[in-house]
């Protein structure tokens, strides 16, 4: 071990609208040591996304982070020692160990604890082959269910789900057209992604860009964002069109529930179905989803982007950045390297 305390990010207050670096406690305490039947964990990787969020805030598909405990959070960390008859010494796993250098863990959870592939990199367990790359390929393959030719609209498009998401949709044969803030960004799209329209909400009206690049209208949309960009992708809906609903975050860290979107009766009229998902109903489908993203990776036909953070001192400033519109591509923080 190369520390003898563990620090450890505490949960102290419920956000009131945005989070702040102030929400949280930084602490030290000694390193756990294992029950029988449990290994220490060193973190090594953190993953930051979105729906922390909600968690933070009230019960959701997982109970709330009580106030006082760790901030929890996908991570992959190394077995420093093992009373588990499954673990070995030195082998990297991948679990929910939360804002802390160590963890004494049975591996139950959530996000059970589960050993990585001796050839996978520990950002990528995090990243593509983690929640995000599974959670593009089953929210655009099951529940948007694309065909192709379709016209494909997907908002956080420079995100680490929306990235992917798009991508999956061009392999499929649809034409993509994704909503991105910032010219970095929307060209990084088109160019290195090869998206057949970008728009640039920060600078560009959406609902005009959008009749421009869909006049024919929309046949799936695969929805990070909510708010004004879902409102104006319901008044283009072609017949039968799918909205997958993945994320809200543009609504997230408000004090007050917003008001439903004015367009929604264009299901209606359009005899359309808008669904949202959790990717942990997909579990036992990880290794279909895993293996197509890697063949695609390998192949040079999918690329992904992150955005790495040092320190786990930096975790809440971390967090924050993604709903600044800071991250480019999925946001991950580096604690340590493996012994």
């Amino acid at each position: 071990m190369t520390n003898d305390v563990n620090r450890q990010w505490l949960l102290m207050k419920r956000p009131e609208g945005n989070i702040r670096k102030d929400d949280f406690r930084l602490t030290e305490s000694p390193i756990p040591a294992p029950a029988q039947g449990q290994v220490l964990v060193r973190n090594l990787w953190l993953s930051f996304d979105p729906t922390q969020s909600g968690w933070m805030r009230r019960d959701t598909y997982i109970p709330i982070i009580p106030l006082g405990e760790v901030m929890r959070a996908a991570s992959v960390g190394q077995v420093i020692e093992s009373k588990h008859p499954d673990y070995k010494v030195g082998e990297l796993v991948q679990g929910a160990f939360g804002w802390q250098d160590y963890i004494a863990t049975d591996g139950a959870g959530f996000l059970p604890m589960r050993r990585l592939p001796a050839d996978m990199p520990p950002n990528l367990a995090l990243s593509l082959f983690g929640i995000t790359g599974p959670t593009a390929y089953f929210g655009v393959l099951d529940v948007g269910q694309v065909k192709p030719g379709e016209t494909f609209v997907v908002s956080g498009a420079a995100g680490a789900t929306g990235s992917v998401a798009g991508q999956i949709a061009k392999l499929k044969g649809c034409r993509v057209i994704g909503t991105a803030g910032g010219k970095a960004k929307c060209e990084w799209l088109k160019e290195e992604l090869g998206f057949d329209a970008v728009i640039d909400y920060q600078s560009e009206n959406v609902g005009s860009r959008l009749s421009e690049f869909c006049p024919d209208g929309i046949d799936v949309f695969f929805d990070n964002v909510g708010g004004i960009v879902l409102n104006e992708v319901l008044a283009r809906l072609k017949l039968r069109a799918r909205i997958v609903l993945c994320g809200a975050i543009s609504r997230y860290n408000d004090s007050t529930p917003a008001p439903g979107p004015a367009n929604y009766g264009n299901l209606i009229v359009t005899r359309s179905r808008m669904e949202g998902f959790i990717i942990l109903d997909y579990a036992a489908r990880f290794p279909e989803a895993i293996g197509a993203l890697a063949g695609w990776l390998k192949a040079g036909s999918l690329k992904q982007r992150e955005d790495v953070a040092v320190g786990l001192e930096n975790a809440p400033d971390t967090l924050v950045r993604l709903f600044t519109g800071q991250n480019f591509g999925k946001q991950l923080l580096k604690i340590a390297e493996p012994l």
